[in-house]
């Protein structure tokens, strides 16, 4: 027969039970923290050991001063921008736009030259000027020979300056001025004025001009050209054309490489008349051309005048024009003889007084 529980021993087997749930669960747990805190990282790092201040540091790195032994570096400043260089002008058009076609030319009216140099103030002492805007093509040297024309040269001033610089030539005016009462000797001033120019600046171009001679047109350009060049083809004097086709007076254009090449002009042709003929002959036998511009560009009116004292026509001309060829080389540049008497530097062009010789010196 089966003995009879005891009273309360139903609720000990329970609360045994509880207690070994518990147990384990505190167990189960005890051992999760465990695995975990070895796995991860520590809830609470220790921060990082502080770097030990310089051996010579008595203050914070923030205020730290430098050594007694060492200055103190300047804070470098920023470069400051260099000015920009100034630009170089680049050439001149050609043709300048500044040119306005033909141009009414009268010689009623007296000229001033304290007026004429006052609205060309861009003229040099000398008669020296080059455009500022852009650089010239050529540079010129002009030639005009002379002696007692002082009325004919103001209305050459008066008109000329202002075609040259709408020309856009770098350019100087030269009036070679014969002294003394010899007959007067129009292509030895020439060959002068060649020569003296040249002193004072590296012409590339020389225009020879009469000085009674006044361009129509400002299109008819002072400057040279691959072939020397005839200027002045339709003048007032010959009705507005050529009066023969080897016509080479009155105002001309050579290189310097042209001009070499003939020897200059002859020295020899003392009065009027025949030298341009022989510069003529000298071109041509030299193999160069004659360009001109169109009969209507090259309009120029002449200063009517009375035939100078002294430059009476000169008898042996035709003779002398007969025997270019074998006068050539011997008579020019490398014979020219002559004595600067004086040189002025006037506000509008420069003035040279040459004693030239006689016929027979």
């Amino acid at each position: 027969m089966k003995e009879p529980s005891l009273p309360g021993t139903s609720l000990q087997r329970a609360c045994r039970l509880l207690v070994a749930f518990c147990a384990l669960h505190l167990s189960a747990t005890l051992l999760y923290y465990l695995a975990g805190s070895a796995l991860g990282p520590p809830r609470n790092p220790e921060p990082p050991p502080r770097r030990p201040p310089p051996a010579n540091a008595s203050q914070p790195l923030s205020r730290q001063t430098p050594p007694t032994d060492a200055r103190p570096r300047p804070r470098p400043q920023p470069a400051s921008p260099s000015p920009p260089l100034p630009l170089s002008p680049g050439p001149c058009p050609e043709p300048s736009p500044l040119l306005v076609g033909a141009l009414r030319v009268e010689f009623s009216q007296p000229v001033n030259l304290e007026e004429v140099a006052r609205i060309n103030p861009q003229v040099k002492d000398g008669g020296r000027f080059a455009p500022k805007d852009c650089k010239a093509l050529q540079k010129v040297a002009i030639i005009i020979p002379f002696r007692n024309r002082e009325e004919h040269l103001k209305y050459w001033l008066y008109y000329l300056h202002p075609i040259l610089q709408r020309q856009q030539l770098d350019y100087g005016v030269y009036v070679i001025n014969q002294d003394g009462e010899e007959e007067f000797n129009r292509a030895k001033l020439l060959n002068i004025g060649f020569t003296e120019a040249l002193k004072e600046y590296d012409y590339d171009c020389f225009v020879f001009s009469d000085v009674d001679l006044i361009p129509m047109d400002d299109r008819n350009t002072y400057k040279c050209y691959s072939q020397p060049r005839h200027l002045s083809v339709s003048m007032d004097k010959f009705g507005f054309r050529l009066p023969y086709n080897q016509y080479f007076g009155g105002v001309s254009a050579l290189s310097k490489e042209q001009f070499t090449k003939i020897n200059g002009f002859p020295n020899n042709y003392w009065g009027w008349g025949g030298e341009d003929d022989d510069i003529y002959n000298r071109l041509v036998f030299k193999g160069m051309g004659i360009s001109r511009p169109d009969a209507v560009i090259g309009k120029c009116r002449m200063i009517r005048h009375s035939r100078d004292r002294k430059n009476e026509p000169n008898p042996e001309r035709f003779d002398r024009i007969a025997h270019t060829r074998e006068t050539m080389g011997s008579d020019g540049l490398n014979s020219l003889s002559y004595k600067v008497l004086r040189t002025d530097k006037y506000p509008l062009y420069t003035k040279i007084t040459v004693d030239i010789g006689s016929p027979n010196s």
